[in-house]
């Protein structure tokens, strides 16, 4: 379970800030669970920004919706690098879907971080194939926390960790929702994964 770090107020100078990252598959809840941690920091009146690729236009060109429909307002960015000079003085930044950045976006959480800001990332850490996504492994990598969420195998029942793509696009980068992915435990994604190469 995770634990909250405390914050310490926000008027103290020179603060230390921290990356917390919330990985897992396809329908595991992790924009749910940043949606929840960004609105705790929000009811605290703490300053937050929150950040989506540009590219993820799935359920609003704006917001970040969860797959149970819980939003919140974002600002779509194109490049990580937009990020700094957006971020501005908040306390908190808020970052979905960050396996769509290219590796830029963990310097510049490192950077956030490093500037006193707590730093919140959601996004796949495997791909269709599952094999570890885009820039996720550094960010886990640096993070202080680390949250991997689960969803529930649609095949089996059990715990899933992987996302089975259900059509036959090779691309890494397919948005899609229940039309084109599944949550699968380990045993059902490789079975699936060998009749797909078949």
């Amino acid at each position: 379970m995770f634990i909250e770090p405390r914050l310490e107020p926000k008027e103290t100078e020179g603060r230390s800030g921290w990356i917390e990252v919330i990985c897992g598959s396809m329908f595991s809840g992790k924009t749910e669970e940043l949606i929840r941690r960004l609105t705790r920091a929000v009811i605290a009146r703490q300053k937050v920004e929150i950040f989506k690729p540009s590219i993820d236009t799935r359920y609003h060109e704006q917001k970040i919706v969860s797959h149970a429909e819980r939003e919140i307002r974002s600002t779509p960015v194109g490049f990580a690098n937009d990020i700094l000079l957006l971020a501005g003085d908040c306390d908190v930044v808020g970052i979905d879907e960050a396996q769509f950045f290219d590796e830029s976006i963990v310097d510049v959480c490192n950077h956030l971080a490093n500037s006193g800001k707590r730093v919140i990332v959601a996004g796949l850490d495997m791909d269709f194939e599952g094999r570890p996504f885009g820039p996720m492994p550094n960010l886990l990598a640096v993070a202080e926390f680390v949250t991997k969420v689960h969803a529930i195998c649609t095949q089996t029942g059990e715990l899933a960790s992987y996302s089975f793509r259900l059509d036959e696009n090779n691309s890494q980068v397919v948005l899609g929702e229940k039309d084109k992915y599944e949550a699968r435990s380990r045993k059902a994604f490789v079975e699936g994964m060998k009749k797909r190469k078949k």
